[in-house]
């Protein structure tokens, strides 16, 4: 969440930056600083209550033994004592509302993002050639089809649309895939976790996916059962959560991690006509890295996460570009992203297959999620997050871009000690 103590002190810099991100704020930013005073009051108000009753209680004992009549100081304790009580229960319901209102706002777009939305996207930089074919070329439904990598028709009998099977070449393609990631992110430091898929509500909350997208995850238990619990739709809420509530020593910063986990979504709304195949869908493959960082050292961080994404497609011999998004189109909880897309040659452009994003606090707040300085000052720590990577679009990528005129398909260099060959037919 937003530290308060900046939206009381810059609450029109909180409403312009929120509005660059689509989200008309003023009206909310009004109620909460309403709310925050009038939290504020009662707290000191109850505190001077307190204090009051102390005072009081002690001159009981001092009355008893000059002899005087005590009677007018327990009426006394006892106004207090409701008056406390009412304080109380008013606060409780005022700090209810606070905290909902400050759950709900987005995280704060960096300055230099441009305001709106995809339309104000830009590309970076560019890496490697177009694909360029003198056949032609397939798409990556009909290519998996024939090739007997990807079975279509039966993932939807077992679970319906936007489900798939991988089948011989297929598996074995796609476990090279994550196999490769992996060891390439260990060998740039990373500790490899393997964690629950199913994960309870404070996981999305200190995420940012909670309150407001409660609904777009998949849920096991109803609202209100003891346990209630959904199915993961990134490794980052769990990752983001692991330091949940503790305070980390500043000599055990920064902490970079990566989990394999596959990824639930409910995707909810019709899929493009290009989208087909395992363009988009209900369940995929990912590795996902998360960092814990001082918050001087974060941007820097960011650089590497985005480093380490480019990384994993330059080396599997990709055309990409590297997008900074607007602060429209980057999600709730993030205050800057990069998305690294690839090029789809049947879907004539680009799609995404990792974002990079930096957090700052926001997450770190919600999670309660702090760090120790060696001077024994607390600060929040920051989060950051990046796709390394999704294969669901990944494995379209391979058959298209690397496709030969007899319809067989050539294995990127890196992953051919995976599967000890280098052509599929």
């Amino acid at each position: 969440m937003i530290d308060i103590k900046y939206i009381r002190e810059n609450p029109e810099d909180v409403i312009g930056r929120l509005a660059a991100k689509g989200y008309d704020a003023a009206v909310d930013i009004e109620n909460l600083l309403g709310l925050d005073r009038e939290r504020r009051t009662l707290i000191g108000e109850t505190e001077a209550l307190k204090a009051e009753q102390n005072r009081v209680t002690k001159l009981i004992p001092k009355y008893k033994k000059e002899g005087v009549d005590i009677s007018p100081v327990l009426k006394k304790m006892k106004e207090l004592s409701d008056s406390i009580k009412e304080n109380e229960e008013r606060l409780r319901e005022v700090e209810d509302r606070f905290n909902s209102c400050m759950l709900v706002l987005p995280n704060l777009p960096d300055p230099d993002l441009l305001p709106g939305g995809k339309e104000n996207n830009q590309p970076l930089r560019y890496f490697g050639k177009t694909p360029k074919f003198d056949f032609e070329p397939k798409n990556h439904v009909d290519l998996c089809t024939e090739l007997g990598l990807i079975d279509y028709k039966r993932g939807v009998k077992l679970s319906g649309s936007g489900f798939w099977i991988y089948r011989g070449l297929g598996a074995r393609l796609e476990w090279a895939l994550l196999n490769f990631f992996i060891d390439t992110h260990l060998s740039r430091g990373f500790e490899f976790l393997l964690v629950p898929h199913m994960l309870g509500y404070e996981c999305g909350l200190a995420a940012g996916q909670f309150p407001k997208f409660k609904n777009e995850v998949f849920w096991l238990e109803a609202e209100g059962d003891e346990r209630h619990r959904f199915m993961l739709p990134t490794a980052e809420t769990a990752l983001v959560s692991l330091h949940y509530d503790e305070i980390i020593p500043e000599s055990e910063l920064p902490k970079k991690y990566i989990s394999y986990t596959p990824c639930f979504r409910r995707e909810a709304g019709s899929y493009r006509a290009t989208e087909r195949g395992m363009v988009r869908g209900h369940q995929f493959n990912k590795v996902e890295m998360v960092e814990y960082t001082l918050p001087e050292d974060s941007d820097r961080a960011f650089e590497e996460l985005v480093e380490s994404a480019e990384n994993l497609v330059k080396l599997l011999g990709f055309h990409f570009r590297t997008v900074k998004l607007a602060a429209g189109d980057c999600s709730a909880s993030m205050a800057r992203t990069y998305d690294i897309e690839i090029y789809i040659p049947s879907m004539n452009g680009y799609i995404e297959v990792s974002s990079v994003s930096n957090a700052r606090d926001y997450q770190a707040r919600r999670g309660m999620m702090r760090t120790k300085r060696a001077n024994g000052k607390i600060d929040y720590v920051h989060t950051l997050n990046g796709s390394g990577l999704a294969t669901s679009r990944i494995l379209p990528a391979i058959v298209e871009q690397n496709q030969n005129a007899d319809g067989s398909v050539r294995v990127p260099e890196v992953l051919q000690k995976y599967l000890g060959f280098d052509l599929i037919k």
